[in-house]
């Protein structure tokens, strides 16, 4: 897998700490959802009143990209009032390929929140998914609501996106604070102004009413999904809502639904920590290790010093950006989301640390997806607009957020503090957040695999034993590795397990290990 192509539809998992009517579906039924989300976003709509949502037909077209197909499907902009105002979402599928009979569509989803689906489908999942499973699956994406090209949420400018994210994240006094706070409240103040309605209508738990909208308009009676990071949290909330409508879901790197802010924020700290430890130990056994040859603990307190220094005197990148202790900060952990990009990192901090910081810039970039002419994608947009909708805030002000401090610190030494003030940006989120933390059983469910990686840099594995153990159905494989997620990684444990279960609907053995 292409460690860039990785970086891109991952990165987003850090930022949550700042984080159709055709065939088997009809009748009355079709909208009735069989349990319900705590914290939903708005009541139950009735299956009368989205009628005309689950009965459109999708027109289908060429997408510009060989092979795929694309389309737009509409949903209610409110499922309280859905005879109101639509949104429109962009899907888009490749047919299976055969041989074999076919089982149906197979959604996916990257992660983010904010990573494009569809983007993700045509870039990687639709080409390079293992064939077996392509063959015998119609592969298919939908952009969530808010993102990508499903009327995405806007904040800020390029040059105004380019001045945020150079933000001192670690305030020495009250000055500095008062600039991040500032920085928190223009960021929120620029997704009301420029994204509107949508703004208020982007949580996981319309998300997922949309995706039993796309199910039942491709004609599947049940629904098959392989979700991501953050599309794990998508995928049992969608169990939790439509449970029995649940068909193969496969939830890989998981999130635990039943934290608070502060606690997924915390927690997502220590699994940078652990991610940074196994990097380190790598990096001092190699004679290109530019954070010396010694301990891991001793590379980590070589890191601290790099940033330190940086936030004094930011490194020249031959551009108008400098790479302050911000970016540095970013680029480092962009990097941790892939081993394979362990090689890279070591030659950019080489770079950095000996004064010239464009290589740690561009993989800071590649985190934010900003692009060469400047412009960003709604990545970290939408990020910030589904989380600070999906959970309250972790903060009431600035005074939580030192307080909290030390605990981050605690959990990582190198990263913590940067971490724990990041956690401010839903204080100031225009929308209040309309979900709560709470565990997801699933009851009735069919069987559903929550896939963990014991050093996981942004789910951390704890995280997929909580899942699992809260699903009434769940069942947990266990990659012994690093990196972020484990399906289509290099494990053909993983990837074995995975493929059996999705094509024949039998998951491995509860607590299977792999390596």
């Amino acid at each position: 897998m292409d460690s860039r192509r990785f970086l891109r539809t991952s990165a987003a998992a850090l930022a949550a700490a700042g984080l159709i009517l055709s065939g088997c579906t009809g009748g009355s039924d079709a909208a009735a959802p069989a349990g319900s989300a705590t914290g939903a976003a708005s009541p139950s709509p009735s299956p009368a009143a989205l009628k005309k949502y689950y009965g459109q037909k999708l027109a289908w077209r060429d997408c510009g990209v060989e092979g795929f197909q694309c389309a737009t499907l509409r949903a209610p902009l409110d499922y309280a009032k859905p005879d109101g105002p639509g949104i429109e979402l962009a899907v888009s599928r490749v047919r299976a390929t055969g041989p074999g009979e076919r089982i149906g569509s197979l959604l996916v989803n990257p992660g983010g929140p904010g990573g494009s689906a569809v983007d993700y489908l045509q870039g990687y999942a639709g080409v390079g998914y293992p064939e077996p499973v392509r063959a015998r699956y119609d592969m298919v994406a939908v952009d969530p609501r808010g993102v990508g090209r499903s009327e995405p949420v806007d904040c800020l400018t390029g040059p105004e996106m380019d001045a945020y994210t150079q933000v001192d994240q670690t305030p020495d006094d009250k000055a500095e604070t008062a600039a991040l706070e500032a920085s928190f409240k223009r960021f929120a103040a620029g997704c009301e102004k420029r994204s509107g309605p949508v703004l208020a209508h982007v949580s996981t738990v319309e998300t997922a009413r949309d995706m039993d909208i796309l199910r039942a308009v491709l004609g599947d009676e049940k629904l098959h999904y392989v979700g991501a990071s953050y599309g794990t949290f998508l995928g049992a909330t969608y169990a939790e809502l439509f449970p029995g409508r649940v068909g193969r879901l496969v939830l890989d790197g998981a999130m635990d639904p039943s934290l608070s802010a502060l606690d997924l924020n915390r927690d997502q700290t220590a699994g940078f920590e652990t991610a940074f430890g196994a990097f380190a130990a790598d990096c001092v056994t190699r004679p290109d290790c530019p954070l010396g040859t010694g301990s891991a603990r001793e590379a980590g307190e070589a890191l601290k010093k790099f940033f330190r220094d940086a936030d004094a005197t930011p490194v020249p990148t031959g551009e108008d950006r400098a790479l302050g202790e911000s970016l540095a900060t970013t680029g480092v952990i962009a990097a941790m989301y892939d081993e394979g990009a362990w090689p890279q990192l070591r030659e950019a901090l080489t770079r950095a640390i000996g004064g010239e910081g464009s290589a740690l810039l561009a993989l800071a970039d590649s985190y934010y997806e900003r692009d060469p002419d400047g412009s960003y994608a709604n990545l970290m947009a939408a990020n910030a607009a589904v989380n600070c909708l999906d959970l309250p805030p972790a903060y009431r002000g600035p005074a939580d957020a030192e307080k909290a401090v030390p605990s981050f610190d605690a959990a990582s030494p190198v990263f913590g503090t940067g971490l724990a003030w990041a956690a401010l940006n839903c204080t100031y989120w225009p929308s209040p957040a309309t979900g709560r933390p709470h565990r997801i059983t699933a009851e009735g469910a069919a069987p559903i695999l929550v896939v963990g990686t014991t050093r996981d840099p942004a789910t951390p594995y704890k995280w997929a034993e909580s899942l699992a153990g809260q699903l009434s159905s769940g069942t947990l494989l266990t990659y012994e590795g690093d990196g972020h997620t484990a399906y289509g990684r290099g494990s053909d444990c993983v990837d074995t397990a995975i493929n059996a279960y999705l094509l024949e609907g039998t998951p491995p053995a509860d607590g299977k290990r792999c390596s």
